[in-house]
């Protein structure tokens, strides 16, 4: 059926559309130092394990197996803590266009880990797909940008690989559970064991937050961060990783730096060139090129 086919591929670019605007929504919370980063994550986490834990007794209410527990535990730590953790921790030794263009890593890291764990064939197409969307979201990301490189850049960009390398794992080896469980049953436990992962790093100072000084938009910007770039990503991530092959899921995140500066040109802080027009277009290609193939007659 064609929604069969097409609703996995809906799913992804609303995630990319969500972190898209999230860089524009909720920088702001970090920024003026409302929370510190890892208060931050113990917070999405911990939001996550309440909304998936409310649906999951609603709506599934399905068992998993015990001797499944220890490829759980792996997968939260890699899809839920070590890679939330290793992000935020690069941020604060390197720069938002080396985590950017570090990030357009995880398709050609996922298609080799797919390749090694789960046997996906690496076709042409999808080669060429993921040279043309690297293309265009390095181009995108590093237009007008100065690259340097000093010790302390190296040791966040260190960080940031990490982050990229146990994404990348994940997106790999929670196929297995997916095909086994229903989405909403592995993101709950991925979130409930992680919580417990990031929970020694955000707890402090967190009773030294004032929370009495957030203003409207700011609980508005966590509400988006908690609901949006939290559970909804990783619920419809989960969904369309079900139904399609991790390389089709990985390549969508180069719509993200795309989608970050069409909002920025709505916004009217930024103005539509030509760089922003070729990039789309190479992103796009590569996205078409690895998600979508021809109907077999």
């Amino acid at each position: 059926m064609l929604s069969h086919r097409i609703f996995p591929h809906l799913a992804l670019a609303t995630v990319a559309i969500i972190y898209g605007l999230n860089y524009v929504i909720a920088k702001g919370v970090m920024n003026d130092g409302h929370l510190s980063p890892f208060q931050f994550i113990l917070l999405r986490v911990g939001a996550g394990v309440l909304l998936f834990w409310l649906f999951f007794s609603i709506f599934i209410k399905e068992r998993i197996d015990y001797k499944d527990i220890p490829y759980l535990i792996l997968c939260a730590a890699c899809g839920t803590a070590i890679n939330q953790l290793a992000f935020f921790a690069g941020l604060n030794h390197t720069t938002p266009i080396h985590a950017s263009l570090i990030m357009t890593l995880v398709p050609i890291l996922v298609l080799i880990a797919s390749r090694v764990v789960i046997k996906e064939r690496i076709t042409l197409r999808k080669v060429i797909g993921i040279i043309l969307g690297i293309s265009g979201a390095a181009y995108l990301i590093s237009s007008g940008q100065e690259l340097s490189l000093t010790n302390t850049l190296i040791k966040g960009d260190l960080f940031i690989l990490i982050n990229v390398t146990t994404y990348g794992l994940y997106l790999v080896l929670v196929k297995k559970m997916l095909t086994k469980y229903n989405a909403i049953t592995v993101v709950t436990w991925l979130f409930t064991i992680g919580f417990f992962m990031v929970l020694p790093f955000g707890l402090e100072g967190i009773t030294e937050v004032k929370w009495h000084s957030f203003d409207a938009g700011v609980w508005w910007a966590i509400a988006y961060v908690l609901i949006g770039t939290t559970f909804l990503t990783y619920l419809l991530n989960a969904v369309a990783l079900a139904r399609v092959s991790p390389s089709t899921v990985s390549i969508y995140i180069y719509l993200q730096p795309f989608i970050a500066t069409l909002a920025s040109v709505a916004l009217g802080e930024e103005s539509l060139d030509h760089i922003k027009v070729l990039s789309g277009i190479l992103i796009f290609a590569g996205v078409y090129l690895v998600s979508f193939r021809p109907k077999r007659t």
